[in-house]
């Protein structure tokens, strides 16, 4: 019987103990940042070991979503989302904030270039441009296009691959130098034939061209000029045209949901590391200068970059996904 009642009470003291640091691990776990991004694996790996390498690994928690889905639940849930903090294309950001007042102010100096609001810091540019595979080009006769306009020859029938807008903003891009230049009855008639050139070539993924320019599965494509850059570097037959339309760019950012008296200090903490000491790993995958003093190759960013009139929002946005799908 005394052996049962010890039993009894080692058991009993184990149960608190494991109660106890039950309390302890959803106490830590409470601390930890939640961070929802869009971005892709490059940049989220750049953001992780920038955080782990300053003391925060073991802090937050990253979970990825696709563009469309992220900005979905930011525009539905605004300041009730789970995350506090928030990597997401700017325009979305922007869209957000103005529906819902979802982000609070940044508490240190963004030094960039260029002016954003108070309420986001950019941590990467994407920039469009035409991408060729060079041996491709010369196995078939073909000449490199020098506008996206030339897309649509029917000279490049099944030799192209474009990304739908439905599946990626990488497809923006290309939408925004079509309407800048030949305005939206023009950009029908032209986007009609490219995606009648492409065929099953359009892609759901904003990679998707390049995989194919990189593979040899096509000639051409339209995508992100870092990459072709990158392949190009790396000794493939890739390379890159700037279209005569113009390069134009979209930017992703950073920045902490506002939950009042609940908003995280270390929210603001990782934001402020991310922005300050990654864009030197950023920079390596994504070489568009956005802060001061920073410096990349003559080839990182188009000498003819342009900027669409009109504010990049999500509205636009829908506006020109259904453009699109008239063209389909």
């Amino acid at each position: 019987m005394k052996f049962k009642k010890l039993l009894s009470m080692v058991t009993c003291v184990c149960m608190m103990i494991t109660a106890c640091a039950g309390l302890t691990g959803c106490s830590g776990e409470d601390e930890q940042v939640i961070i929802y991004s869009n971005a892709d694996d490059e940049a989220v790996e750049c953001m992780k070991n920038t955080l782990n390498s300053n003391g925060y690994e073991g802090k937050y928690v990253f979970q990825s979503f696709g563009t469309s889905e992220l900005g979905g639940k930011m525009l539905a849930e605004g300041r009730d989302i789970e995350a506090d903090v928030i990597t997401m294309s700017s325009y979305y950001i922007e869209s957000a904030q103005s529906e819902s007042n979802m982000f609070t102010d940044l508490t240190f100096e963004v030094n960039t270039t260029d002016s954003y609001p108070s309420y986001y810091a950019p941590f990467l540019a994407n920039q469009g441009a035409i991408l060729v595979n060079t041996d491709v080009l010369i196995e078939q006769g073909l000449a490199a296009p020098t506008s996206v306009k030339d897309l649509a020859d029917p000279g490049y029938a099944g030799c192209i691959s474009v990304v739908d807008i439905q599946g990626s903003s990488t497809a923006w891009l290309m939408i925004q130098s079509l309407v800048n230049e030949y305005g939206e009855e023009g950009t029908k008639e032209i986007l009609t034939d490219i995606y009648k050139n492409a065929g099953a070539h359009i892609e759901q993924s904003g990679s998707g061209p390049i995989k194919k320019v990189r593979a040899g599965e096509v000639a051409i494509g339209f995508g992100l000029r870092h990459q072709a850059i990158a392949d190009k570097n790396d000794g493939l037959p890739v390379d890159f045209v700037d279209p005569a339309e113009g390069n134009f760019t979209l930017t992703e950012s950073l920045a902490v949901v506002d939950k009042g008296d609940d908003t995280k200090e270390l929210a603001m903490e990782m934001v402020q590391c991310i922005t300050e000491k990654g864009r030197a790993d950023l920079m390596n995958y994504y070489p568009v200068p956005l802060y001061e003093g920073e410096t990349a190759d003559s080839n990182a960013i188009s000498a003819n970059s342009e900027t669409f009139p009109e504010p990049l929002t999500v509205e636009l946005l829908e506006k020109h996904r259904n453009l699109s799908e008239s063209c389909k």
